[in-house]
């Protein structure tokens, strides 16, 4: 990122010399960003986050004079930028918004969803692995079921890439929203990549200069487009070997938890999730009061987007978990910089806070 901040003066989309300077990092990276996903550079469109891709994927599908569908289907369990932004399309009369449920084990339910899509069905927008649970969506089998009834495929792979590969070509998803920082860039940058009527499909919902395609005005961020890119290329190669190690220290992590703690449990279906993810349940013990007494461990209740919340995380209970146990378990999440060492102590602190806070909680009782 340094050559491009260092060498700043100029916009990518203007054709001066600096401006073309800037350009060159930014095709860079829009190269760089495509081979991620196995898909054409001509198809990246850089946005200031995975949010705002999922909003235009949604929005600008329906925004499309072309398309005369009003129904949107989006899974129970999706993330708060595809499900806020479904109500909000639900409250102002824009579609029709139909949830998809989801097994016990936390992935579509392929039955359901088939039910669901009709002609009417302008958009199926399914995550490609849960942000609490890490649990897999059948990417494959729901594009097959989305592209039967000639509808287009949004998916939100915000938490796949960098962890497994993701080919948009073989999965068969028209649309795919990525982010920065999942994948350790620079945050505030994201892309939404398509396939080619993917793209046909979108009208933008941001006017103005008619940057990128004309589907999202402004000035891009040069540099951090640039950071974008050489995360995305340094995933692609090191992502199988940095997937294998952190798996290893997680289920590391969730073995010496379960041996030291007794009645816990893992939500979701743990033969089917990412390597990186763990939510767990600790019986007789409120997640947020262990969670307050976890100093140096940084974990959740639910999605970073929404750790403040007070109410029981509505991905859990859309997996026909209990509001009770909802409100016992926490989310774990391992990156590429995890120890070993820092697994023990986090297991150290965990088993004192939920200990101290089962005694807590058996006095109030008493």
């Amino acid at each position: 990122m340094l050559p491009v901040l260092e060498k700043g003066v100029g916009n990518p989309s203007s054709s001066h010399y600096h401006g073309k300077v800037q350009s060159v990092a930014v095709e860079q990276a829009r190269d760089q960003v495509a081979q991620m996903v196995g898909a054409r550079s001509s198809n990246v469109i850089f946005t200031a986050s995975a949010t705002e891709a999922n909003n235009l994927a949604l929005l600008g599908v329906l925004n499309n004079s072309i398309n005369s569908r009003s129904k949107i289907l989006i899974s129970a369990v999706e993330h708060s930028s595809i499900f806020e932004t479904a109500q909000w399309i639900a409250k102002n009369g824009l579609a029709t918004i139909k949830l998809i449920p989801v097994t016990p084990g936390g992935y579509i339910d392929l039955n359901s969803l088939d039910d669901l899509v009709d002609q009417n069905t302008a958009l199926i927008s399914v995550m490609a692995a849960n942000s609490e649970t890490g649990v897999i969506n059948p990417i494959s089998e729901i594009s097959k079921i989305a592209h039967s009834h000639e509808v287009l495929f949004h998916c939100d792979a915000t938490q796949m890439v960098g962890r497994i590969p993701l080919d948009m070509e073989k999965s068969g998803c028209d649309l795919v929203s990525v982010s920065s920082h999942k994948i350790y860039g620079p945050g505030g940058v994201g892309s939404l990549i398509g396939l080619h009527k993917g793209i046909r499909s979108l009208e933008p919902i941001i006017h103005g200069g008619g940057h990128e395609q004309g589907l999202r005005s402004g000035s891009l961020n040069s540099a951090g487009i640039a950071g974008f890119g050489k995360a995305a290329e340094i995933c692609t190669i090191e992502r199988l070997s940095e997937s294998l190690n952190v798996r290893n220290l997680r289920d590391y992590f969730v073995s010496e938890l379960k041996n030291k703690i007794c009645n816990i449990h893992e939500n979701g279906d743990s033969k089917h999730r990412l390597p990186n993810t763990a939510n767990i349940r600790f019986e007789n013990a409120a997640a947020d009061a262990v969670l307050v007494n976890l100093d140096l461990v940084s974990a959740s209740m639910g999605s970073a987007c929404s750790s403040g919340a007070i109410e029981p995380s509505r991905v859990l209970l859309a997996m026909g978990i209990s509001r009770e146990a909802a409100n016992e378990s926490i989310r774990f999440s391992l990156g590429r910089f995890t120890t070993l060492e820092e697994i023990d102590q986090a297991v150290a602190q965990i088993v004192i806070s939920v200990e101290y806070v089962r005694k807590m909680t058996l006095r109030e009782v008493v």
